[in-house]
């Protein structure tokens, strides 16, 4: 070896047993300001965590990985300091403050009044196994709370900070800066393989294709302070909601981006977990609520970055030399996976459009969502982009009467042209496009039909139907609740009914009924589905 580099090593080396030792000793409770009766301790690959039951203190690592350096005690107090601010965007009442630490490396004292020789981020403590990827292991992460995640994640992309077209923040150039560093890190840490090559070949066609639209977005405001590492155990069910917490303070570049790159990460870590129907699901509750259907284009690219991200920081961590022989072991494995995830995502499907027709109670919806999750595709409804198009929250009441104001000849019209361009600009992305509306005219399915068909996509409609006693129940119900972006009446109910334009039967050659006494998301609907989208349309993983 080189002497220069065991010279180096030995520099960083020397901080890390440091660190290391005051983190033995601060496992004493007297090295506290208040009663502690147990101290579990947490590492990840920057940080080390204690646990002391009310307080949790995270203490940063002294290393420089590139993307970060804590090396010098200014630096590691800056980042305290920032962790703290950007976290109270998203979780304001589980980060309190930063606390020094005095005394010495054998009798260190947190909070002491004296010089500090550290500092450390004070949180309220949360029960370690209520992160999502904990809940998602036990059974215990339902869809409820996949639809809450997603609408707070859009309404906080739409609040934070947008990087002005001045800077560079989100650049093609600094994009793809921080795809290289992925594989610049994990060929480090476990030399390069044809896997990598081949993924470093997938990842510059794609950005290739892809720079002009990035430089689009950054202008055109989607690139904004986002959290930055929004995976599963990143997100803590708190009081029954999900709470992102340990945002990115350290790096300006990881932390302003795309606001689809951070979606993209939460998608692919559900998808790692096997939880592909809750990823969509994801996915679709946040563009219904973003409106940012124009981001999907990206999606593919940065699912693939983000879990590369992911194997990297298994690298690192598998690299790391104070590390046990099998949480090393385990650092391999998630390396390994995350890399067979990142082969899996660049595969795609073919091209298909699917469209539901039926009137209100039908179970369109339902089943539009059901097959979305299943097929892993993007879903569009028209009672959310109706109301996006004038303006108007997706559960917005109008009161507007029979064929008047929004739901009139001229806005109906609008909104079946929308989503009509919609599908036309999701298609190429190769993920499966499900349009929920009613479809009650020939000439609405058969403008679907085209764009289908000029896109080279499969077309398939999925005709719901229910007894006439089924929908005016369900449409009752939900008019009652008054929590769906619905405002169909009965009286409307009975008007689609008069003037409906049953399928012709040239159409019934590309349609499947959907009977209200079949469950929504039943296998034997999904399977007439797959059979009749060939090639198969589940391009994402399982």
């Amino acid at each position: 070896m080189h002497p220069a580099a065991t010279s180096s090593r030995a520099d960083v080396s020397a901080p890390v047993a440091r660190h290391a030792h005051l983190v033995a000793a601060l496992q004493a409770p007297a090295c506290f300001p208040h009663p502690v009766s147990r101290i579990e301790v947490i590492e990840t690959h920057i940080s080390t965590v204690l646990l002391t039951g009310e307080f949790a203190y995270k203490i940063k690592k002294p290393v420089d990985l590139g993307f970060l350096d804590f090396t010098t005690l200014e630096r590691r107090r800056r980042c305290c300091e920032d962790e703290v601010r950007l976290n109270r965007r998203t979780a304001p009442g589980i980060y309190i403050d930063v606390v020094p630490i005095g005394g010495t490396l054998e009798h260190p004292v947190v909070g002491s009044g004296g010089p500090a020789i550290e500092y450390a981020v004070r949180m309220r403590q949360f029960a370690p196994d209520s992160t999502l990827d904990a809940l998602l292991q036990r059974g215990t992460f339902s869809p409820a709370h996949v639809d809450d995640l997603a609408s707070s994640v859009a309404a906080f992309h739409a609040r934070i900070a947008v990087a002005s077209p001045e800077t560079r923040h989100g650049s093609p150039e600094r994009v793809w800066a921080a795809v290289l560093d992925n594989f610049r890190q994990i060929s480090a840490h476990e030399g390069d393989t044809a896997e990598l090559a081949r993924l470093q070949t997938w990842s510059e066609a794609e950005f290739a294709g892809l720079r002009g639209l990035l430089e689009e977005r950054r202008r055109g405001g989607f690139v904004r302070e986002c959290h930055g590492d929004l995976h599963l155990r990143n997100v803590a069910l708190i009081d029954g909601r999900p709470v992102p917490f340990d945002c990115i303070e350290f790096s300006d570049a990881l932390r302003w981006i795309d606001v689809i790159s951070e979606v993209a990460f939460s998608v692919m870590d559900l998808l790692e977990h096997g939880a592909r129907a809750l990823a969509f699901r994801f996915l679709n509750g946040y563009l219904e609520a973003s409106g940012d259907y124009a981001g999907v284009a990206l999606l593919r690219f940065y699912l693939v970055y983000r879990a590369l991200v992911r194997a990297k920081i298994a690298a690192i961590r598998a690299g790391q030399p104070d590390l046990q022989r099998q949480a090393r072991m385990q650092a391999r494995d998630e390396l390994e996976q995350y890399v067979r995830l990142a082969g899996t995502l660049t595969e795609r499907g073919g091209a298909s459009l699917l469209i539901t027709s039926g009137v209100s109670g039908s179970g369109k919806t339902s089943v539009a969502r059901s097959l979305a999750e299943s097929l892993g595709a993007i879903g569009l409804r028209s009672d959310v982009e109706r109301k996006r198009l004038h303006g108007l929250a997706a559960t917005a009441r109008t009161g507007a009467g029979i064929g008047a104001g929004l739901y009139g000849p001229d806005a109906s019209a609008a909104t079946y042209g929308r989503l009509a361009e919609l599908a036309r600009a999701l298609l190429p992305s190769r993920f499966p496009v499900i349009v929920d509306a009613a479809f009650l005219r020939r000439t609405e399915r058969d403008a679907l039909r085209k764009v289908a068909r000029e896109a080279g996509a499969q077309f398939l409609i999925v005709a719901c139907n229910a007894p006439p006693e089924v929908l005016r129940e369900r449409v009752l119900v939900r008019e009652r609740v008054g929590q769906d972006a619905s405002e169909a009446t009965v009286a409307v109910l009975e008007r689609q009914i008069e003037t409906r334009e049953p399928l012709a039967p040239e159409e019934l050659a590309d349609a499947i009924a959907c009977e209200a006494s079949a469950a929504a998301g039943s296998a034997a609907l999904l399977g007439k589905v797959r059979a009749r989208l060939v090639p198969r349309t589940d391009s994402a993983p399982s």
